[in-house]
């Protein structure tokens, strides 16, 4: 420090008003020498070399998954209606309720119904007793008791006109009480087909008193509006005391499970779907959870305006969390598979928006503009920029530039392999 003011003393004088900036040049040269003494080095002198750990860059086997989006939509959507008059005594569900196929929605007072449904029965149960019919037997004219009659009278005259026909060829009796036996026998042949032909018009009266009992017991049932499949009530449109008649909507119900998703395929990616294929689906309302589908309808035709396919898939939802109108993005799983060059994410370092490696060349660093495709795991694809078998700085990323002089602590063989087994391409 003393040889510094000596030689700042040899100077011509300066004029007063630079005389302070002189000495904070004195100043800072003085501490510049001082912490080169305590460093043991000489100011311009070269860098230390930068420890970093290394990975090569590999051709792993990869199976491309086709991005696409759509709207999830309900699988089913009734709006529900009355199919018979009255008045409205009950209504046990509210919006959102969960019902199962065929749970009741909206009850109608049944007091008529109930009426129209016993009479139908009472003149059933009628003529089955005239016919000798069970609910559950079948239909045979001879058994029909009148009929049955009528034969044993039929036969009965018969057995005596063979009688007499016998005693009148051995002339025992006279020609008119033979044609009396005659007679007899016609007329117990035609009460025969009478009492048939009586019996058959009765079963059919007896068919359309089932169907008018079928009709009053529809009648009754439909006082109870049900649910025609299990789902979610997204609506209910009328209240107890309301007056519905037959087709008054009262209540809108919504299949939740499965739901259906519409999504569109753009023109140049039509060949990579097909039906039943899987896919997985993500909403934005739950980051990171993927729900399973399958492809369930590939439309014939491209939609002229877009350009663009659609199809449906059909996506289990028996937790409920999906939800119809929900805006989902969709990964479809392409048939064809291929290798790609992947190295470890973390030797990609991005600056300013663009993103580079460091690849390794002797004791010195290559920095090396690259462009990203898939993410698998803890690996990244590189879709150009570096050539297989490249060593890329995996470690003190921050401390690397162009030509930076490093030494190589480690190197790893390349990405997991079984890590980079699939992906969604690049958005």
């Amino acid at each position: 420090m003393l040889r510094h003011t000596v030689l700042l003393s040899s100077v011509r004088p300066t004029p007063p008003r630079w005389r302070p900036l002189v000495i904070s040049v004195a100043v800072l040269i003085a501490a510049a020498a001082c912490r080169g003494r305590e460093s043991g080095r000489q100011p311009g002198s070269a860098a230390p070399a930068v420890d970093v750990a290394t990975a090569r860059a590999t051709l792993q086997p990869v199976t491309r998954l086709l991005r696409v989006t759509g709207s999830l939509i309900a699988d089913e959507e009734a709006e529900v209606a009355a199919e018979t008059s009255g008045r409205v005594v009950e209504t046990p569900v509210e919006r959102g309720t969960r019902v199962a196929d065929g749970s009741p929605l909206v009850r109608i007072a049944a007091t008529e119904a109930e009426a129209s449904a016993q009479e139908a029965e009472a003149n059933v149960a009628q003529i089955e007793v005239r016919l000798g019919l069970n609910t559950d037997q079948a239909f045979d004219v001879e058994k029909v008791p009148e009929v049955a009659n009528a034969r044993a009278a039929r036969e009965l005259a018969q057995a005596e006109f063979d009688r007499a026909k016998k005693l009148y060829d051995d002339r025992v009796i006279s020609g008119s009480e033979f044609d009396q036996r005659r007679t007899q026998l016609e007329v117990t042949r035609r009460q025969y087909d009478t009492a048939q032909n009586s019996a058959r018009q009765l079963y059919r009266q007896l068919e359309a008193a089932r169907a008018r009992l079928k009709l009053a017991r529809k009648a009754l049932a439909d006082t109870v509006v049900r649910s025609p499949f299990a789902g979610v009530v997204v609506e209910r449109k009328v209240s107890i005391g309301d007056f519905v008649t037959r087709g008054t909507k009262a209540v809108t119900v919504v299949k939740t499970n499965p739901l259906r998703v519409e999504l569109t395929v753009p023109e140049q990616s039509v060949s990579a779907v097909q039906p039943r294929q899987s896919l997985e689906l993500a909403v934005a309302a739950y980051p990171g959870r993927k729900f399973a589908g399958q492809v369930r309808f590939v439309s014939p035709a491209l939609r002229t305006d877009q350009r663009a396919l659609t199809i449906e898939a059909i996506v289990p939802n028996s937790d409920g969390v999906l939800k119809p109108g929900l805006f989902a993005t969709a990964e479809v799983q392409e048939p064809r598979k291929e290798r790609a060059l992947f190295v470890p994410s973390a030797a990609i370092r991005n600056l300013e928006g663009s993103n580079r490696v460091y690849v390794v060349k002797g004791d010195r660093v290559e920095e090396r503009m690259v462009t990203l495709g898939q993410v698998v795991g803890q690996n990244t694809e590189i879709v150009n920029g570096i050539a297989e078998g490249d060593e890329v700085a995996r470690t003190n990323l921050e401390r690397l530039a162009d030509g930076t002089r490093v030494r190589v602590t480690g190197t790893a063989a390349g990405p997991v392999a079984e890590e980079a087994a699939r992906g969604p391409l690049p958005r």
